[in-house]
């Protein structure tokens, strides 16, 4: 009840209405879809050997025209990307402008990339009616040599040399730079800059709020050139930003003010290469970094001054000491009415500012803790500023474009070559827009979970992208990450789809069965690639490979095996058996509508207990993983020869069994005709496979019954490891890999080599997969969620 009344109240307010009213998809055309970091990624890198951070590097990104996005500080785009906005900065003493994010490449930091920035996601709404941003900027010079130099000092066994440390903040020498957004109409937007100046004396700044078009022009001859250009009127200069020939931009009317008065100077370029600059050639410019060009170095001939792609509104600042100044950009449909132009800005940002709180406190209700709310409200924040626009077509990647030059031949059987198929051109939730701007699709898995809170239809077009034929394999197979599209990562969309679908029955009150049934046929066929191609030799033990917990094991597990054979993971089999069980969940599900697929949800609940039988039999079996002495799940090395090896190690992997629990309500196992039976005549007959598995057949409370990998005697001794401090349990969560492995680091030698795990709580100390991520101690939000909800299901 307590739920349903929370989402009444969330439906209600005006954030509500315009989620879940019909104007839903024009609310949600604009948003912060421009990417904080383009350059540096594989879509833009056309390098023989895939060098993607060498090939396209920070300092080209101010000169050079991207391929397949844009981006951009506090960004905000259509949703094609067609015109972008955002804001650059300049302090007087920077040798460039702030326009983007700086941050390291994966080699020049000593623990991989990194961004070397100060800058806070603060508020958001589904719909971006509102947005809020803080960038700090430093009044002296942004020391990015010094970020360079000295990261590149240190090993992989220092801490990370961050911007607070080279002292560029002290004695609060720098802006506080807040941008929001706010929305009048779904067309009508409004950039509010503010900027207030920290320090104890004066200071001055230029502000730049930017708009350009995305370059489509410089890729195939089919794509017309839009045009920016600067009118004056009775009313003072705008921008009038004119669609190409093909209507692929949307005519615009922009305008800049300031409230304090101040000048605002119009700048014009062209978003495009500067291939002088870059490549010794001739070129007619002004380029892309002609606005850098003339604020940093006074350049007259690097802009113009009415017609460009490219356009800013630059406004010099002179702030006294704790001083403030805001800026405005406004742009709207050139179609708007012409009664709209008239508009009180700080009004419309005091209602959008109570709307986002009337949103968040029917979200919120139930939550007591003032300081929980706004960990929440924050971290929702994040979310909804990291969609991104992300557009990648293989094919035309790896062959290249009309216009520009052929790519190196070796490109042909290099990165993603057996994912042609693949062309994405969508809104997507990212990790994070500078550190991964990219898709990751067990990631996608649990952020839309979170997004179904705020935004459920969102979440299910997330979980939908993935499994559409222009992302999943003709295999089956999902993709990856674009680094990798072929890697194996853990099987968690249909729990995915599920909790989504319960998240938005709870709000809605309607159960929307479309959605859980197309998305049910399209992992069915994710299913059986899995059983096909990742369980070597048909023991339902699956080998997975990567499985997305990185550097957890001794051993690259996405790469040949220094000791050849492969590796039965605990953790890739615990996600099938898992996997299956939610598949029969959502078959017995949709089972209430259709009761063909009761016949699903026993096959799944078959897939279930073969997967348990393989995992969970005793020590001296062949497939068995769990160590009846440590009473833990450990990998097996699998060797050449035919023996076997258990790699007795205590890492997340030996808890992921925990996660293979579900319950079958009462009105699920007795609402369904025929299912109860089906599963007594299964048991019955094969009571080698029940006796594997918890008490299923007897009622819980409620009269649930219990489905899991784990019986009763190995869950407690897996929870004891769990609980036990010098083991997984920190003071703020469970550790990917035992404490006990501080002092006792696992080792395996093999061939005069020595392999070794220690516990590391903090930044990893390796190189695999890059040196940006670490499992090997840290605790890790998704799984501990997931351990968290286990262990509930074994309390219902």
């Amino acid at each position: 009840m307590r739920m349903l009344q929370r989402a009444a109240g969330l439906i209600h307010t005006a954030e509500g209405q315009r989620l879940y009213s019909g104007d839903y998809a024009r609310w949600q055309r604009w948003g912060p879809y421009l990417s904080e970091r383009q350059w540096g990624t594989v879509r833009e890198d056309y390098s023989e050997h895939g060098t993607a951070w060498d090939y396209f590097p920070h300092d080209h990104a101010r000169m050079r025209a991207y391929r397949w996005g844009e981006d951009g500080l506090a960004g905000f785009a259509d949703e094609r990307l067609s015109w972008c906005f955002s804001v650059a900065l300049w302090n007087g003493c920077d040798p460039i402008l702030k326009e983007r994010l700086f941050g390291l490449t994966n080699e020049e930091g000593n623990h991989g990339e990194d961004v070397k920035e100060l800058y806070f996601y603060l508020d958001c709404t589904p719909t971006h009616s509102y947005m809020r941003m803080l960038y700090k900027y430093p009044q002296a010079a942004f020391p990015y040599q010094d970020l360079i130099d000295e990261n590149a000092r240190r090993g992989a066994g220092a801490p990370e040399y961050e911007i607070l440390d080279t002292g560029v903040f002290d004695d609060e020498h720098y802006f506080d730079v807040q941008i929001e957004y706010a929305k009048h109409t779904p067309d009508d937007i409004i950039m509010r800059v503010t900027v207030e100046n920290r320090a104890g004396q004066h200071a001055s700044i230029d502000v730049l709020p930017q708009i350009w078009a995305r370059n489509m022009w410089s890729w195939k001859a089919t794509s017309s050139k839009p045009s920016l250009a600067l009118v004056s009127s009775s009313g003072g200069e705008h921008v009038v930003a004119h669609c190409g020939s093909d209507n692929s931009h949307e005519p615009l009317v922009v305008t800049a003010a300031t409230k304090e008065g101040a000048s605002v100077e119009w700048l014009f370029c062209e978003n495009d290469t500067n291939v002088q600059r870059l490549f010794g050639m001739e070129g007619a410019g002004p380029f892309k970094d002609g606005i850098n060009d003339y604020v940093v170095h006074g350049r007259n001939d690097a802009i113009r001054r009415d017609t460009g792609t490219k356009a800013a509104a630059r406004v010099h600042l002179e702030l006294a000491a704790h001083g403030r100044a805001v800026v405005t950009l406004r742009w709207r449909s050139l179609s708007a009415p012409k009664e709209e132009v008239l508009l009180d800005i700080d009004r419309l940002f005091a209602q959008r500012i109570a709307e986002a709180d009337a949103f968040y406190d029917a979200l919120q209700r139930d939550i007591e803790s003032a300081d929980a709310r706004l960990v929440q409200r924050q971290a929702l924040a994040g979310m909804l500023w990291s969609k991104q626009y992300y557009q990648y077509d293989v094919n035309r990647w790896i062959e290249g474009d009309p216009l520009q030059p052929t790519p190196p031949a070796g490109r042909q059987h290099g990165r993603n070559g057996d994912w042609r198929h693949l062309c994405n051109a969508d809104i997507l939730s990212m990790p994070d827009k500078w550190e991964y701007p990219w898709y990751a699709s067990w990631d996608l898995a649990f952020q839309a979970v979170a997004f179904a809170l705020v935004d459920p239809m969102f979440a299910k077009k997330q979980m939908l992208l993935l499994v559409k034929d222009r992302y999943q394999h003709p295999n089956g197979q999902l993709p990856a990450y674009e680094w990798a599209l072929g890697d194996a990562n853990p099987p968690v969309h249909a729990w995915a789809a599920w909790r989504v679908y319960e998240i938005d029955r709870s709000i809605t009150g309607k159960a929307d069965r479309d959605f859980l049934e197309l998305i049910f046929h399209k992992l069915l066929l994710n299913f059986a690639w899995w059983v096909n191609r990742k369980d070597a030799d048909g023991r339902n033990i699956f080998q997975g490979g990567f499985l997305g917990l990185d550097n957890v094991g001794i051993f690259d597990r996405s790469s040949p095996l220094p000791t050849g054979g492969h590796i039965d993971q605990a953790d890739g089999t615990a996600w099938m058996a898992a996997y299956a069980l939610d598949l029969m969940r959502i078959a017995l599900e949709l089972a209430f509508a259709n009761h063909v697929f009761v016949d699903i949800g026993v096959k799944f609940f078959e897939h279930f207990l073969y997967i348990a039988a393989a995992v969970s039999c005793d020590d001296g079996c062949d497939t068995g993983l769990w160590d009846s002495v440590d009473e833990f799940f450990y990998d097996k090395l699998r060797l050449p020869d035919g023996t076997s090896v258990p790699l007795r190690m205590r890492s997340i992997v030996g808890l992921i069994p925990f996660f293979a629990v579900r319950v079958l309500e009462e009105h699920v196992h007795g609402g369904l005709p025929g299912l109860r039976d089906r599963l007594v005549w299964f048991l019955q007959h094969r009571p080698d496979l029940a006796r594997l598995v918890s008490r299923w057949n007897e009622p819980g409370k409620g009269n649930t019954l219990l489905l899991s990998l784990l019986r009763g005697h190995r869950m407690k001794a897996l929870l004891r490891r769990v609980l036990d401090e010098a083991e997984f349990l920190s003071d703020h969560g469970v550790r990917a890999l035992s404490r006990t492995h501080l002092e006792a680091p696992f080792a395996y030698r093999h061939n005069g080599c020595n392999f070794s795990v220690k516990y590391l709580p903090a930044e990893s100390d390796t190189r695999v997969f890059g040196g940006n991520s670490n499992w090997r101690g840290p605790v890790w939000m998704p799984v501990n969620y997931l351990l968290i909800e286990s262990l509930y299901e074994f309390h219902r």
